[in-house]
């Protein structure tokens, strides 16, 4: 069995979660594509794990593996390794042999770009963390690869190649005075050599480089279970997401198979689970029809929603935007993912509140649209159409933890339903809390 675990919006749906629940089941656990901009929070015993890298799995004691897909920090990741070491865990991390590496260049002229494209409001809220840069110079054939670090003479010549350019493009594009800057090193082949050829040795050294599409097929035929999890979202998916305010990446589950080296076949015969935030969030620029920022008690009640959701970026700690749950974006990442099941996360956070609203549709030029348009200038000409939905109370959430889903508010349950019936997807688990023993799981993936 295959599962893989896909955000159905702008990504912070909290799919670290369940990843972590349903991980239990899993022997490995695979990051697809993304790099460190991707945070996930794991609690398990009142213990909190902030991931950025590390597959989910970490905690659960499980074999993780970063795909072709991923662009690695190898700083960030010996970071998050040994942090996690000292909490008393031994993760079990192996990178993928042709996964591309972020190097310090990346991340200067990720901030550097990001900042002249704020001029024209284009910026896409990007972490600054290099994501974009390494998914350019990889399509662009100049990338260097995590197998490139584990031979000094191919990673001195890929250095050699690429840093002038880097260089060039610092200081003539954009104007930065290089020598005589706190970059200077990032553009230093010497330093970088020294740098990157010490993180192939500590690679080698720990046996932690895989030809990954090998490595999962042999898992997979040997009777492993395989998660897959994917970061981001899918609306912020670079093929089918908001263009230009996209991860440079795909989330969607189609990624799976590209960014592991597992089959397509293999994927589809598996479960592909959706993961929605009961409500909407996002980070950097760009439309939000259902956004609740029109009016003084709109912008209320999303500090609101915001201050008891903790919606603050688990990498950067930027406050992030609100808004009601958007159903034609759920629509999309339905048909785009082919959903065999969904989890809803976050239904505690909405509870107390005096209304409780869904756009359930966009009004677009006369037409009612049931999903999202095509290019982004034009969904930030929809109009939602909102429908309005019972609120419910407060209750003790530990309880309804522990006695399950016709334990939840009645309210809280109709919504839920019609989350389901308008994706036409069951639903597999609902998150009513950040701990393992605060979702309230209906299905497991591994047992359908």
């Amino acid at each position: 069995m295959t599962v893989t675990i896909v955000g159905s919006q702008l990504g912070d749906e909290g799919k670290g979660a369940l990843v972590d629940i349903w991980g239990g089941d899993a022997d490995v656990v695979v990051r697809y594509q993304g790099g460190d901009n991707a945070g996930h929070t794991v609690v398990q015993d009142g213990t909190e794990y902030k991931l950025s890298l590390v597959p989910s799995g970490a905690i659960r004691g499980k074999v993780g593996v970063l795909g072709n897909g991923c662009v690695i920090n190898p700083e960030t990741l010996f970071d998050e390794l040994d942090t996690l070491r000292d909490q008393g865990l031994e993760p079990d991390v192996r990178l993928a042999r042709r996964a591309h590496v972020i190097l310090p260049y990346h991340r200067v002229l990720d901030g550097i770009e990001e900042e002249a494209k704020s001029d024209d409001d284009l910026a896409a809220g990007t972490t600054g963390r290099g994501i974009g840069p390494t998914y350019e110079d990889k399509a662009g054939r100049r990338g260097i690869r995590v197998g490139d670090l584990l031979d000094p003479d191919v990673l001195r010549d890929r250095l050699e190649y690429a840093v002038p350019q880097k260089r060039a493009l610092a200081e003539e594009i954009y104007g930065l005075d290089v020598e005589n800057s706190e970059h200077a090193d990032a553009f230093d082949i010497d330093h970088l050599f020294a740098t990157y050829r010490e993180y192939g040795e500590r690679l080698k050294s720990e046996s932690m480089t895989v030809n990954a599409g090998e490595f999962l097929s042999d898992k997979h035929t040997g009777d492993d279970e395989l998660l897959f999890e994917g970061a981001q979202g899918t609306s912020i998916d670079i093929d089918h997401g908001i263009y230009p305010y996209v991860t440079s990446s795909n989330p969607t589950a189609g990624g799976a198979a590209v960014g592991s080296g597992v089959a397509p076949t293999v994927i589809g015969q598996g479960e592909v689970v959706g993961i929605v935030k009961a409500y909407l969030s996002r980070v950097g620029t760009g439309p939000l029809p259902t956004e609740l920022d029109g009016t003084d008690s709109e912008e209320e009640l999303a500090d609101f929603i915001r201050e008891k959701g903790g919606e603050f970026g688990t990498v950067t700690g930027r406050p992030r935007r609100i808004g009601w749950l958007d159903m034609p974006m759920l629509r999309h990442a339905s048909r785009a993912n082919g959903f065999t099941g969904i989890a809803v996360n976050h239904i505690d956070v909405l509870a107390g509140l005096d209304e409780i609203n869904v756009g359930h549709a966009y009004e677009l030029d006369g037409e009612e649209l049931l999903t999202m348009p095509a290019t982004t200038e034009r969904w930030g000409d929809c109009e939602p159409v909102l429908k309005s939905f019972e609120p419910w109370d407060e209750v003790d959430w530990t309880a309804v933890a522990e006695e399950g889903y016709e334990a939840m508010p009645a309210n809280a349950r109709e919504y839920l339903d019609y989350i389901s019936d308008e994706m036409s997807t069951p639903i597999y688990a609902v998150g009513i809390g950040p701990g393992r023993d605060e979702t309230v799981v209906l299905d497991n993936p591994f047992e359908q």
